[in-house]
């Protein structure tokens, strides 16, 4: 029946949960640092006591009991609220795995692609500058070209590159490639 038996031990039972309650909350704040998870956390130590009572043996034991129920409480709320989330959803965190090493050589293979289709000075000037990156100025000595054309013809190219590489498939109907023929 424990300590607390019959209408005067249920009283005494009562007083001391009231006494008890404002530490409860304390030491639930400072567990929590939410005031309303701390609330509610001292009402299931409360109706857990109440529920409970019975086991108790020993008086002097009733804060330690007390406390020990309230831990309790706190450990079950954190189980709960344990975060779970969807395997599928969790990114692999080797960046050389099987997926991602083919989502790398596809990317490679659709570049290489849309470059081939280049003409040649476009494939020349975006290799050497995106790609070695070379200045402007050393593009224009290498080709033997004036800058403005290196800039001309980069800027031809990223956009042809563009249109290739955001195409589905990167088809020939969608986007057309400007094959200008230089004249002296």
């Amino acid at each position: 029946m424990g300590i607390f038996g019959g209408l005067g031990g249920q009283a005494r039972l009562h007083k001391k949960l009231v006494d008890g309650r404002e530490r409860l909350h304390r030491m639930a704040l400072v567990w929590t640092r939410d005031p309303d998870l701390a609330m509610d956390l001292v009402q299931e130590t409360i109706g857990r006591a109440l529920d409970k009572h019975g086991q108790l043996r020993d008086c002097d034991n009733f804060d330690a009991w007390l406390y020990r129920i309230l831990n309790n409480a706190w450990l079950d709320h954190l189980r709960k609220r344990r975060d779970t989330c969807d395997v599928d959803d969790l990114d692999l965190a080797d960046e050389r795995s099987p997926e991602r090493i083919c989502q790398q050589s596809q990317l490679v293979d659709q570049v290489r692609c849309a470059i081939a289709r280049l003409p040649k000075g476009q494939r020349q000037v975006v290799t050497l500058v995106d790609l070695e990156e070379f200045s402007y100025k050393t593009v224009a000595e290498i080709l033997e070209i004036p800058i403005g054309t290196v800039m001309s013809r980069l800027c031809r190219a990223r956009n042809a590159l563009k249109a290739l590489l955001l195409t589905p498939s990167g088809s020939q109907e969608t986007a057309k490639v400007s094959h200008l023929k230089r004249i002296k």
